[in-house]
């Protein structure tokens, strides 16, 4: 018997989550991001459940690499381009697209003579990557013509956060992008697809929404029609009964009210489970919604079992996913829910469902 903390990985819910997009934004074309190992569930076995998508979208030349030795002959486009000179070559011997951000970039590529096709990405109000859009036409001179095939892009700071202004802003700044018509357009993320249709565009761009999570601060992903492709589970290797005023965990973190059952999760934050999640956040034991108790340490947790008296050692606890929101947990724990599912690459053993 292994020890029993998993990844549970659901094609099916990616490939469901693919359609729901394309029903939201029908006709456009899907640039699926799949960087940082795909939100933590696995770079490969998410590009292969997501072999609908028309691109897939990564953070580096590696994660690109890694795709292509798997067989995956999809267009892929390096989001934040190269990160220096000598990778131009390497991009053209993987077929790679690349988004251009830096004028260092534009002339890495005005001096290849292979075509690759470009995203341009235009800086219009987040203030981290791309460029003014008063320095896209000479921009576009310099790498267009019979050279590259280019496309344009942006990406919204608050998408996220409904009715924000600033999305409205962003896109008049696009829109004022002289001929911008003549190409092809990618400005929505998983938040814009589903709340602002006028973003669109040619190509849309979603992350988390794909592995069923909301990008939403207010919602969940089921209240989206989402359904989570990760569950994370594992089970009870301890059950203790615990005296009144008795603490339990390091830094005597949690007082027992009166005398109660304790559970002990083989998961900790060496999985990837967050150490600031504490007393109160959910957790299913059995099936059965109950609460962390204490802080995590490193391979175990520890919840109340009060709402579970006939629980025994073995049972399965679910920690997210599955009829308990990724969310949720986040909240709970002052963070967002990439930050959980990326902490996934780390030991829990993964599991595919069958497709």
């Amino acid at each position: 018997m292994t020890r029993p903390a998993r990844v549970v990985f659901n094609p099916a819910a990616v490939r469901g989550n693919l359609e729901l997009i394309r029903r939201r934004a029908p006709g456009r074309r899907v640039l699926a991001i799949v960087k940082a190992d795909a939100y933590g569930h696995g770079l490969v076995r998410a590009a292969r459940a997501l072999g609908a998508a028309d691109a897939f979208g990564v953070a580096s030349i590696e994660e690109a690499a890694r795709l292509r030795d798997a067989g995956i002959t999809h267009s892929i486009v390096l989001l934040e381009g190269p990160f220096e000179a000598a990778e131009i070559a390497e991009i053209g011997v993987l077929g790679l697209e690349s988004v251009v951000h830096s004028h260092e970039q534009v002339e890495w590529f005005a001096r290849q003579e292979r075509k690759t096709p470009l995203w341009i990405k235009i800086d219009t109000g987040m203030h981290r990557l791309g460029f003014d859009v008063d320095e896209i036409p000479a921009i576009l001179a310099r790498l267009t013509g019979d050279r590259h095939q280019v496309r344009l892009m942006t990406h919204f700071a608050s998408a996220h956060v409904r009715g924000e202004a600033s999305v409205g802003v962003q896109l008049a700044r696009f829109a004022a992008l002289g001929g911008s018509s003549a190409y092809e357009i990618c400005l929505a993320n998983s938040s814009a697809i589903l709340a602002w249709p006028a973003a669109h565009g040619d190509w849309v761009r979603p992350g988390l929404a794909l592995y069923g999570v909301s990008p939403f601060d207010d919602a969940v992903g089921s209240e989206l029609g989402l359904v989570p492709a990760m569950t994370v589970t594992s089970a009870l290797i301890a059950v203790k009964p615990v005296r009144a005023g008795e603490r339990v965990g390091y830094g005597n973190a949690f007082t027992c009210a009166r005398d109660m059952s304790v559970g002990v999760v083989a998961f900790g934050y060496a999985d990837g489970y967050p150490r600031q999640a504490a007393t109160g956040t959910p957790v299913l034991v059995d099936g059965v919604a109950t609460q962390v108790i204490g802080e995590a340490s490193m391979d175990m947790l520890t919840v109340d079992l009060t709402p579970i008296p006939q629980a025994r050692v073995g049972d399965p606890v679910v920690l997210w996913g599955d009829g308990l929101p990724v969310e949720h947990i986040a909240r709970r724990a002052g963070t967002i829910p990439y930050d959980l599912l990326c902490r996934m690459r780390m030991r829990a053993h993964f599991v595919e469902l069958a497709a």
